[in-house]
């Protein structure tokens, strides 16, 4: 049996010593604390992440495919410094079925090493004709009480995902309820000058074409989750008042694959803030070449930090739905920045 420690892979953004390749990654030509581009480094993780879980899949199934079924809770813990290294270590923490997740660290090279995320990759093997059907895996052996650990929290966090699906289903709390109502008799003043969410909206189109392909008849989902964010990313700008920098992607799922001529909406919303945080929702709408099919591709929630020059915090207005789905989505979005507030108290 294989141990998630043979699973292991690693790779060098090496941005401090290729002078063109640390310029791809830069936001804007100036010298300022943060200036870097997270969506490149979102498309990175998911090509290792592919890799990763391949090489373990292929061992069994030398046709076999790996396909992303969602990216869970990337806390960003420092700020990226575009002038250094960065190093990626890619690892299976626990196979089920057919399903595989890797956990990647990401951190500066160095002594000490700086920890700017770990990320969460769910992968699911694919075989069979068009590569379509689900394929079983045999298990990983856990032999150390480390091992056992990352086994176990990747057990842990998938039946918590599923719970804070369900809670999604539930009405809101009295808590909840008031937040909201509040929210609501603001907008019936005289004189109200907030920022209502349906004005807080940026969308795009784009063709997929030949070039975003990564297997056959199939688009990038690396490429397509890298464009959702810098949308999202621009989209935070209409509340965030200073300089908007990401500060978690709080879950990324993948529904359906994305095909070549297929015609993608992007659409990114401002969905809630509190203090200087704002939470922007992301969807990918395919719409087949022949216009006979349309489906969701993929869903995003990001949270972004508004910060001054010097990366210190600055507050953000607040916002304010009006229509049920509005209120839908901001207790969604309340909701999951609620536990993404409680995973940063615990580092």
């Amino acid at each position: 049996m294989t141990t998630p420690t043979e699973t292991s892979l690693y790779r060098t953004l090496s941005l401090g010593s290729e002078p063109k390749h640390r310029r791809r990654f830069m936001v804007v030509d100036e010298e300022i604390p943060g200036n870097f581009r997270f969506g490149l480094l979102l498309e990175e993780l998911d090509i290792l992440a592919e890799q990763t879980a391949i090489a373990y899949v292929r061992r069994f199934y030398p046709e076999g495919r790996v396909v992303t079924a969602a990216i869970d809770n990337i806390l960003v813990r420092h700020v990226v410094d575009v002038n250094r290294d960065i190093v990626m270590h890619a690892r299976i923490n626990h196979v089920g079925r057919s399903s595989l997740e890797v956990g990647i660290r990401v951190e500066h090279a160095g002594d000490p090493a700086t920890h700017i995320a770990s990320c969460y990759f769910t992968m699911v093997a694919r075989g069979g004709e068009g590569a379509s059907e689900s394929i079983p895996l045999p298990p990983l052996e856990y032999r150390d009480e480390l091992e056992q650990q990352r086994a176990a929290k990747a057990i842990a966090g998938r039946d918590d995902y599923r719970r804070q699906q369900a809670s999604l289903l539930e009405p809101p709390s009295r808590e909840e309820y008031e937040m909201l109502d509040r929210l609501h008799r603001a907008q019936e003043e005289p004189g109200f000058t907030g920022h209502p969410a349906s004005r807080l909206v940026a969308d795009a189109w784009e063709r997929m074409y030949p070039e975003q392909e990564y297997v056959p008849q199939r688009i990038f989902g690396g490429y397509l989750i890298r464009r959702a964010y810098e949308l999202s990313a621009i989209c935070s700008e209409l509340v965030a008042p200073d300089r908007s920098i990401i500060a978690a992607v709080n879950r990324i799922n993948f529904f359906h694959p994305v095909r070549l001529g297929d015609k993608l909406h992007f659409t990114s919303r401002v969905v809630f803030t509190n203090e200087s945080f704002a939470c922007v929702e992301a969807s990918i709408e395919r719409i087949s070449r022949d216009r006979t099919a349309g489906a969701l591709s993929n869903s995003c929630l990001f949270t972004f930090v508004n910060v001054d020059r010097e990366l210190n915090h600055r507050p953000v207005p607040p916002i304010y739905p009006a229509t049920y789905r509005e209120d839908a989505r901001y207790l969604e979005a309340y909701r999951s920045y609620q536990a993404i507030t409680g995973h940063y108290r615990m580092l």
